[in-house]
């Protein structure tokens, strides 16, 4: 009997904070073997007031409780308001049967006792203005099942990838993080983790110096140079050398240490850009040293991504790695589109109640089904 074709959008709102990526996904059954198809996507940035305000409640000296509970409402606004922009402009005519919506992470705590990450942005606002099932807050149930809550997209990595040689799988969001899919693996074969800043130290850098979001193209540190010093210290962070599963947020690699940075060489902004970039690209190639060069032969490296259309950042890789660094483009897929991807699949499965995290990946003690579910809340 023929699969039921359904059609869910991922919603995915990263530690980049500029803004939300929305894809419609056709799926035919669920699980490993699932079929599915980009039908749509796009991407539309927070305002600054919204971003800005992420960031003030992302921070412990800035946070207040009512600034935390108005912020869930309000994003839940933008996010119902911005899948309803993408349906209008993208003529959807199917009946969209879930949403899968990642939310905004304004703390991850993997490290403290009892662990801790928060997801914020009211799934209500989309499941009463759209009448539809949306899945949220995927990342709890892996945090009381003693993982990390991080990193869930390797479990629609071996989806996507399960067929290919084995591959190491760069996604440089706001974090960067890993995905290895030994050659002829399973799900349990796969391991992933965070290797450290992506973006996120770069466009914090590039807000302070120049009122910049990020470094289109790489323009700015392609005029600069290593600062040796400044290089010296990130790469001696502790974190590189923490042994997986690990990951990581905003609390050890955002604005508080950027900021430092920025003042100590303030006469210095195309260097320091140059050397975040510099910085970036080398932790991902130490943990590929440390973590996955004598565990698994790699034949090859895609990265997806804000950090996949730096053309600096990715000739830091190329530079670094005797391997071709490919983009998703170049396999034919969307560097941008992966991860909301990801999150409609992640929904599917949830709805059909089928565990769906990656527990090398996380930690985790046990596989569970990830999310809590909000029904249409009017019946019709």
């Amino acid at each position: 009997m023929p699969s039921e074709t359904k059609y869910i959008v991922g919603m995915m709102s990263g530690t980049s904070l500029d803004g939300t990526d929305l894809a419609l996904v056709e799926i035919k059954g669920s699980g490993i073997d699932v079929q599915y198809k980009l039908i749509e996507y796009d991407s539309y940035p927070y305002s600054s007031a919204i971003q800005n305000e992420i960031l003030k409640q992302s921070v412990k000296e800035t946070s207040d409780i009512e600034g935390i509970a108005t912020l869930h409402y309000e994003l839940g606004q933008v996010y119902s308001d911005a899948l309803q922009r993408f349906i209008k402009e993208k003529s959807i005519k199917v009946k969209i049967d879930a949403v899968g919506l990642h939310g905004q992470t304004i703390h991850h705590l993997p490290n403290q006792k009892p662990k801790a990450t928060f997801q914020i942005g009211s799934p209500s606002y989309i499941a009463f203005h759209h009448k539809t099932t949306v899945v949220s807050n995927f990342r709890e149930m892996d945090i009381v099942a003693g993982g990390e809550g991080a990193p869930l997209v390797p479990y629609t990595d071996y989806i996507m990838y399960k067929n290919k040689q084995g591959m190491m799988l760069v996604n440089i969001g706001g974090i960067s993080n890993v995905t290895i899919i030994p050659k002829d693996g399973m799900m349990d074969d796969i391991y992933a983790f965070d290797t450290g800043p992506g973006n996120m130290m770069i466009n914090a850098a590039m807000q302070i110096y120049y009122k910049k979001t990020y470094d289109k193209d790489g323009e700015v540190a392609r005029k600069g140079k290593r600062i040796e010093s400044l290089y010296e210290s990130l790469i001696s962070h502790p974190y590189i050398n923490l042994v997986p599963p690990k990951s990581t947020g905003r609390e050890m690699f955002g604005e508080e240490m950027v900021s430092k940075i920025c003042e100590k060489y303030r006469n210095q902004k195309e260097d320091v850009i140059y050397t975040l970039t510099e910085y970036t690209a080398e932790s991902i190639y130490q943990s590929y040293k440390l973590f996955i060069k004598d565990k698994t032969n790699i034949d090859q490296i895609v990265v997806s991504g804000g950090g996949a259309y730096n053309p600096m950042l990715m000739k830091a890789l190329n530079l670094r790695f005797n391997l071709d660094v490919l983009t998703q483009e170049d396999l034919g897929h969307s560097s941008d589109a992966k991860e909301a991807i990801a999150f409609a699949l992640l929904a599917n499965d949830t709805l059909a109640h089928i565990p769906n995290n990656s527990t090398s990946a996380t930690g985790a003690h046990t596989p569970v089904v990830l999310g809590q579910v909000t029904r249409n809340p009017r019946g019709d």
